[in-house]
């Protein structure tokens, strides 16, 4: 089957700053109308591919489906042959007569790649290494709901810099043109890679954004609108680096004084899972400035959106 202007969402600067907006904007509006869209996906179906366990990407975008009179499969890379007997050319060929719709949600970027390269309906990277555009456009609508705006904003990012949610909440805050402090230890293993780095310069000179990665954490929170932070342990960590890791983030935890250093009105965001004591404080999450459960729940509205998007039926 063709599509026409078929689209693939592989990171979040695969889209314009107009269509992030778009896809904002309708997540904002199915949230408030969700029985409107009882049927929007009607006969449409989704393969979700699962390398990485997950808990709100999983349930948001099964929940989505059903929701929409649509039908998600869940799909476990440990059941399958791919990487055996089956490669990721012959498997995207395949699915794509199949079903309307393919998330991934994986190990490598480099098989997000190939899976968009070869089929022949859109991919929607649920996370790689590399990027996490689905968490980052629920992000950016859960600032817009609680801030009334997405420009002259400050947004400050502490903890693991060498991380996807890091990676495209910087590419985010650059086509948006807002300003975004990365604080994160000094050193290549905790820091955005080169690529990325290039690729933010690129995106920040057409916008007028200013991104800029420091190792100082008070300094990132000083006039702070939103302050972000994201798991020490991400998956594929192993265990016995936990202590040394406690050791090297715990400087950039997010504590009650780097909230009070911000703005009075900032907001705390964790995309969750979060771990009490360790990037942040359990009275900073727990506390009246955490909007981590909005932005949780956001997670649902929008991937709706996304799939409504880019199977063109808005």
């Amino acid at each position: 089957m063709v599509r026409k202007r078929m689209k693939h969402l592989t990171k979040v600067s695969d889209l314009t700053k107009e269509e992030c907006e778009k896809i904002i904007n309708k997540s904002i509006e199915i949230k408030a109308n969700k029985e409107k869209y009882y049927s929007a996906l009607s006969y449409n179906t989704l393969l979700m591919v699962f390398e990485k366990p997950s808990l709100r990407t999983r349930v948001s975008f099964e929940t989505g489906m059903m929701q929409m009179g649509g039908h998600a499969i869940f799909y476990s890379l440990k059941d399958s042959p791919l990487g055996k007997k089956e490669n990721i050319h012959d498997m995207a060929k395949c699915v794509s007569r199949y079903v309307d719709l393919i998330a991934a949600r994986v190990f490598k970027r480099q098989d997000i790649w190939e899976l968009a390269k070869h089929a022949e309906v859109p991919v929607i990277n649920m996370l790689d290494d590399n990027a996490h555009p689905c968490q980052i456009l629920c992000d950016f609508q859960t600032i817009k709901e609680k801030k009334g705006q997405l420009d002259d904003l400050k947004l400050s990012y502490f903890g693991d810099a060498y991380n996807n949610v890091t990676y495209d909440l910087m590419r985010m805050s650059a086509i948006f043109g807002i300003k975004m402090d990365v604080a994160c230890p000094e050193g290549k293993k905790y820091s955005p890679e080169l690529e990325v780095m290039d690729e933010i310069s690129d995106l920040s000179r057409k916008s007028g954004a200013e991104v800029r990665v420091i190792h100082e954490a008070m300094e990132a929170a000083r006039d702070a609108d939103i302050i972000y932070t994201d798991s020490w342990m991400s998956y594929g960590i192993p265990f016995d680096k936990e202590e040394e890791r406690k050791k090297i983030f715990m400087p950039f935890q997010v504590t009650s004084n780097i909230i009070t250093a911000a703005k009075n009105d900032v907001i705390f965001m964790n995309c969750l899972p979060a771990m009490r004591g360790y990037e942040q404080t359990a009275e900073v999450i727990d506390g009246s400035r955490s909007v981590v459960f909005d932005q949780a729940e956001n997670r649902l509205h929008i991937q709706k959106a996304i799939m409504l998007f880019l199977l063109n039926k808005f």
